[in-house]
């Protein structure tokens, strides 16, 4: 059905699209202190607004609304239907604990309980 559309109005239809993606996603890219929405995520990369999108790389984070998800280490892919895409060379999930230098037992005790006597 596009064929048959004006690329006036196909532009303007992607435009909306990119929009309206922009609006619903609460995932969000910080480099430097500087936030880009990101409009789109999948396995290995992601895309945001290319009118928004400077060439990126290097080390960055990605939040969904407050939570930290993701620290990734990207580089710019190509720029397609007015999104530019980036693809992971790493994306290390962010944990909310350190992690442990030692094996947990699966059936250790969750807490230590005292029993009240004092020697």
């Amino acid at each position: 059905m596009e064929e048959f559309l004006s690329k006036e109005i196909q532009a303007g239809l992607a435009a909306a699209r990119r929009e309206s993606l922009r609006k619903a996603s609460r995932l969000r890219l910080e480099v430097d202190g500087d936030v880009h929405r990101v409009l789109a995520l999948w396995k290995t990369g992601f895309s945001i607004a290319a009118e928004d999108a400077p060439r990126l790389r290097g080390l960055v984070d990605l939040y969904d609304g407050g939570v930290h998800l993701f620290q990734c280490l990207i580089v710019a892919g190509e720029e397609e239907d007015g999104e530019m895409r980036y693809e992971f060379k790493r994306a290390t999930a962010v944990a909310d604990r350190a992690a442990l230098d030692f094996e947990l037992a699966s059936d250790a005790p969750a807490a230590l309980i005292e029993d009240g006597r004092r020697a």
